[in-house]
């Protein structure tokens, strides 16, 4: 079953209004605090299914509540989450139904986000992912609205991300031409040529799928780890070639 069927199957008939450790809960049988929720470092079948179902939940609400900021959900911006997040065709319905409780619910996205910042407080890359597919779908009618860059933004500090951080993740996704490879990197011009090689190693070993999905991230988004690969090398291919490495 994919993650979407276990979701689906954990919280029909529960309104998504409530906290994610609410959420959690019905489908685990336990609430996870804010506290508990920094406990799943670990890689037992238990901390794994949380783990992917946290992400998942954070997805959908995230999602719906971005879409909601701008004040109409476009066709190019459904239609990309679908693609980016590999949504089965008969699950659709009902994942579009739990897409449209969590945009008309009026509480904020603030807890789902949070709690994913502390759940995957020591992978960075996954939540950094995570923020890079929310930045996909907002660009997918090819322009990111003003408010949705400014829910982003919070997104990016509930999920404990700087604005270092988010500059070098919205630069990823601006373009190959306009997008500085640096900036991706994380590096200055300044930073010497080993120390590029050692990042970029790194950030490839951090960002690999594999090595994503085995932290927490289902591999229904792995289109967004591959997404984020592909600007991390496309990056270091310029500044390599720039530099003759």
């Amino acid at each position: 079953m994919s993650i979407w069927g276990k979701l689906i199957g954990g919280v029909a008939g529960f309104a998504l209004g409530g906290p994610l450790g609410a959420i959690l809960g019905t489908v685990f049988g336990h609430a996870v605090d804010r506290k508990r929720a920094q406990n799943y470092v670990g890689t037992s079948a238990d901390s794994l299914q949380t783990r992917q179902t946290a992400f998942t939940v954070a997805v959908v609400v995230l999602s719906a509540k971005m879409a909601k900021a701008d004040g109409q959900v476009t066709r190019d911006e459904v239609d990309a989450f679908k693609r980016i997040f590999e949504i089965p065709e008969n699950e659709m319905r009902d994942v579009g139904r739990l897409f449209d409780e969590a945009r008309q619910d009026a509480d904020g996205f603030e807890p789902y986000a949070e709690q994913i910042g502390d759940m995957f407080a020591h992978d960075a890359a996954v939540r950094e992912s995570l923020l890079g597919g929310l930045f996909q779908i907002a660009l997918a009618d090819g322009v990111v609205h003003p408010n949705e860059l400014a829910f982003l933004k919070k997104v990016a500090r509930a999920f404990g991300l700087d604005n270092h951080d988010f500059d070098r993740i919205q630069s990823a996704h601006m373009g190959t031409e306009s997008a500085d490879p640096y900036q991706i990197l994380g590096v200055s011009r300044d930073t010497s040529d080993e120390d590029i090689k050692k990042t970029y190693r790194n950030l490839s070993r951090e960002n690999h799928p594999d090595t994503l999905i085995a932290k927490g991230m289902p591999q229904e988004f792995v289109d967004v780890a591959n997404e984020k690969m592909a600007s991390i090398n496309a990056a270091y291919d310029v500044i390599s070639k720039e530099r003759s490495l």
